[in-house]
């Protein structure tokens, strides 16, 4: 898979080829419940990372402490396992490239962001995000980042600079140049984006200093030697900015493989309006992991309707083209059915 710019290049994987040692990762965020459609997207990076005879990696995403919700981590990974979703490395078996938990890896964060600077890539921004939506009158980018950013404060002298750090700490924004960035996306085939029109420079650490999404993943993909990112499709219009990333810090860019999300009959994305079951609450009734398993791989084209398996089971035909890259629709009476008695 490849990517191309008219501005930064980076050096991903040739296309239509692996690299000699897979390494995948799967993310949650504590911040709630593991649902069905978190379960499918861990199903698939597993599957991904055991069909290629790789490894798969655990990190922990709680760059954000006040939505995160104390012992959620713990019982999300005893899920995953219950679910026979193991991994190689994580927060609770360590590996070559820990820590394995956001909240412990600001200092890379901060390197990296000293790395942009001296580059002359990032810049400090002063702007609020109320300041951003009166200054500008272009259409809300990704929902992510609010309002497109106008370049209020791309070129403050030193002096100004000066000045405004007296009152207010800035957030700091990456340059972004005029220019599609295009690749190849295992689930959804050729993309292209525009990040300038998009977004324009995005944030990279917020003025609290807690780094940016955007920054964070790429630089613990980069540093954990990720080659091969399986994750929501709502992420996709992430992947661009983040390949300027990559780009810019000199880092190897992975695959990326954006897999269907899961909605309800609405088309909405799954949630609790639509009455759906946690992993916990399928657990908690009794369920058989090997009936979510089965409900999953159904959901994805991996198995029939019906099927009851376990994940290993999946691995040998496990194919990127045999997923299908619609929504998938897990109707109430569906789920209703794993249930004992349903």
């Amino acid at each position: 898979m490849g990517y191309q710019s008219e501005g930064l290049t980076a050096t991903p994987s040739p296309a239509g080829t692996l690299p000699l040692t897979y390494r995948g990762r799967f993310a949650p965020s504590p911040t709630g419940p593991l649902h069905l459609g978190n379960a499918r997207t861990a199903l698939l990076a597993w599957l991904a990372a055991r069909s290629a005879r790789g490894a798969l990696v655990m990190r922990v995403e709680d760059l954000d402490p006040p939505r995160v919700r104390p012992g959620l981590e713990a019982r999300i990974l005893d899920e995953l396992r219950w679910l026979g979703l193991g991994w190689d490395e994580g927060p609770d078996l360590g590996g070559g490239a820990g820590p394995y938990r956001q909240s412990e890896r600001g200092g890379r964060y901060q390197a990296a962001l000293d790395r942009l600077q001296q580059a002359g890539l990032a810049y400090p921004c002063f702007c609020s995000r109320a300041e951003i939506a009166a200054a500008s009158r272009a259409p809300h980018g990704p929902a992510d980042d609010g309002p497109r950013y106008p370049g209020t404060c791309r070129e403050l002298t030193a002096a100004e600079v000066a000045r405004r750090s007296g009152t207010r700490p800035p957030a700091w924004r990456l340059r972004v140049e005029p220019g599609a960035v295009c690749f190849d996306d295992a689930v959804r085939g050729p993309c292209r984006f525009e990040p300038a029109v998009a977004t324009g420079d995005f944030v990279v650490m917020r003025a609290d200093g807690v780094a940016a999404y955007q920054l964070a993943v790429v630089v613990d993909d980069g540093a954990m030697g990720i080659t091969e990112v399986v994750r929501g499709d709502d992420l996709l219009p992430s992947t661009a900015r983040q390949l300027l990333l990559y780009a810019a810090l000199g880092l190897p860019a992975p695959r990326f493989a954006h897999v269907p999300l899961v909605v309800g009959e609405d088309g909405e994305r799954l949630a609790k309006r639509h009455r759906a079951l946690s992993l916990s609450e399928l657990r908690e009734a009794g369920v058989a992991p090997g009936a979510v398993v089965g409900l999953l791989a159904a959901s994805c084209g991996l198995a029939p309707a019906g099927t009851r398996c376990g994940a290993e089971e999946l691995v040998e035909g496990f194919d990127w083209d045999r997923v299908r890259p619609g929504p998938a629709q897990l109707p109430p009476a569906l789920l209703a059915g794993l249930l004992p008695g349903g």
